[in-house]
């Protein structure tokens, strides 16, 4: 991916984490509460242990944004601040993950994202 677009993706995920922020905000949460539950996303790894595809497909489940999306609405819809945090923290967690590079997942390697690959270029 050309250098250009890289920085390009980055900052529009920036103004996403950005955004993530002043959502949560508006919530009625310490700030801890943010920065506490800000990686627990990243939980979704453990389906890794069963196998690459696996996954990839439980990673991308909860690194999607139109999942986070829809679990705000839906806290928005019950009036219910518990769902809507978690929509913030879904949301907020995948922008930040793509800020520094981080994508979703193909399925034959961890370190393959719809960003590229993570870590070292790959110079084969």
């Amino acid at each position: 991916m050309p250098q250009q677009i890289t920085k390009l993706i980055k900052l529009e995920e920036l103004g996403q984490f950005l955004l993530s922020i002043i959502l949560f905000h508006q919530l009625d949460f310490a700030w801890w509460v943010f920065l506490a539950c800000l990686l627990l996303p990243d939980l979704s790894m453990i389906g890794y242990v069963f196998n690459t595809k696996t996954g990839a497909m439980v990673y991308n489940f909860f690194h999607h944004k139109l999942l986070a999306i829809l679990v705000f609405a839906v806290g928005l819809w019950l009036e219910h601040p518990g769902v809507t945090l978690a929509g913030v923290i879904l949301f907020g967690h995948s922008a930040m993950d793509r800020m520094f590079g981080y994508g979703l997942k193909y399925t034959d390697d961890f370190k393959h994202t719809h960003l590229g690959w993570i870590g070292k270029k790959n110079l084969t």
